[in-house]
């Protein structure tokens, strides 16, 4: 037992786990794989896109699949074996933003015969020593996408920190920590602490809860049923047996693949939108940044409607869990508040050239009076007079010409002037 009282996961191999790694990558061409994601089998359940999407409404499917002429994923079965990791096949999601055209996200597919923690711990970076890195050698992505896609460096705009990683547990019949007392009986506290590290891939020595804070740390556990739950947190997911894996057959064969799949598919979305977001702000930081701030502020309120019609969705689909797993992505990375913010500020900006438009345009109305006026004024009173003289018409013009010059020395001149100069520099 720990000092907090939960026994340690680090030493626990679970009767099933698999483990899916994300990374972000530079798609350097499309690749010549098969379209669609990776079709994940149990039994005649085939997960190809046309199964996947009907879980998902129709702008969510095509965001996570693509549509016809127009594929957005693609996948590559593999069988590599490397350390106790058992690599089942990768897939490539194209994530492009009108900044990255190149933004994709590469998924690899595990399946782990080790205990699943110390992996998850190397691949957040809390290796004890080099030798326990799982992704080289026959799993090291820079090889198996060499000539399709490049690594990103973890200090590019889209990168995250580490891999994004979703691990999936069940326990055998004597790691109680995880078990229900009963099918439907009471879940311990030492279930959910199990949860949290393998979602944060830390131990308690790594990332000591506070007891004080600890339930507000774990509200986000979504409950999938009596047998399994799942926690969603900024660098991972995790999805937690609650009670024992009888094998081939168990319930936990399709709790698997749906954890591999549609659940899968519900946190890449909420990548995109992170994406998407993480450019958007981008852009308010730049607006001022150039001279011409109407177009600017149009390129941006265009992106905003691309993204809204395209990714920006809080419900995929009538299936609870999938949308339970989306919102607390969204809200482990306050999407939702952070998407309001952009469209306040856009909204300011928008204001802010209507402002100076209609600045502009009234200053080109008082140019127009204060050339137009003294020049109407002479050639009126010429016409009156039926005076036909060229002479007199020169005289007028440079009278009219020499009250124009006046007039713009005047106070209101010069805020005619002012506003013209304002709206050529910033529209």
């Amino acid at each position: 037992m720990t000092a907090y009282g939960v026994p340690p996961l680090v030493s626990n191999t679970g009767a099933r786990q698999e483990l899916t790694v994300v990374l972000p990558v530079r798609l350097l061409r499309v690749p010549d794989w098969p379209e669609g994601p990776f079709p994940f089998e149990l039994g005649s359940r085939r997960t190809d896109a046309p199964t996947r999407s009907t879980y998902f409404a129709p702008a969510s499917a095509r965001a996570l699949y693509g549509s016809p002429g127009r594929p957005r994923r693609w996948h590559l079965p593999l069988d590599a074996k490397q350390d106790g990791l058992h690599l089942l096949g990768m897939e490539l999601l194209r994530a492009a933003t009108a900044r990255n055209p190149e933004h994709a996200f590469a998924v690899f597919h595990l399946s782990v015969d080790r205990p699943l923690l110390p992996v998850l711990r190397t691949l957040a970076g809390r290796r004890p020593n080099l030798v326990d890195e799982p992704l080289t050698g026959p799993l090291d992505p820079a090889k198996l996408l060499a000539g399709i896609a490049d690594v990103r460096d973890p200090d590019g705009p889209f990168a995250i920190s580490r891999p994004y990683t979703i691990a999936f547990m069940t326990p055998t019949a004597r790691q109680t920590p995880a078990l229900r007392s009963g099918l439907e009986g009471a879940l311990p506290a030492s279930a959910d602490r199990w949860l949290w590290e393998l979602a944060s891939r830390s131990t308690q020595e790594d990332f000591p809860l506070p007891p004080e804070t600890a339930g507000e740390e774990l509200k986000d556990v979504v409950r999938i049923s009596a047998d399994w739950s799942a926690l969603v947190l900024r660098q991972g997911a995790a999805f937690l047996g609650h009670r024992a894996d009888t094998g081939t057959g168990d319930f936990f064969e399709f709790a698997a693949l749906h954890s591999r799949t549609v659940y899968l598919d519900a946190l890449l979305l909420g990548a995109l939108q992170r994406d998407h977001i993480e450019e958007l702000t981008d852009e308010l930081s730049e607006v001022f940044n150039s001279p011409q701030l109407a177009r600017q502020v149009a390129a941006l309120e265009r992106n905003i409607a691309v993204f809204r019609s395209t990714y920006w969705r809080q419900h995929l689909t009538a299936h609870g869990a999938a949308n339970d797993l989306l919102l607390a992505f969204q809200n482990q990375h306050r999407l939702p508040a952070r998407f309001h913010e952009i469209l306040a500020e856009a909204a300011d900006y928008s204001r802010l050239v209507q402002t100076q438009e209609s600045q502009q345009i009234s200053g080109a109305l008082g140019v127009l009076t204060v050339l137009g006026l003294p020049l109407g004024t002479a050639l009126s009173i010429l016409q009156v007079l039926g005076d036909n003289s060229v002479a007199h018409l020169l005289i007028a013009l440079t009278m009219s010409v020499a009250a124009t010059a006046g007039a713009l020395t005047t106070r209101y001149g010069r805020l005619v002037l002012s506003s013209l100069r304002g709206g050529e520099d910033k529209a």
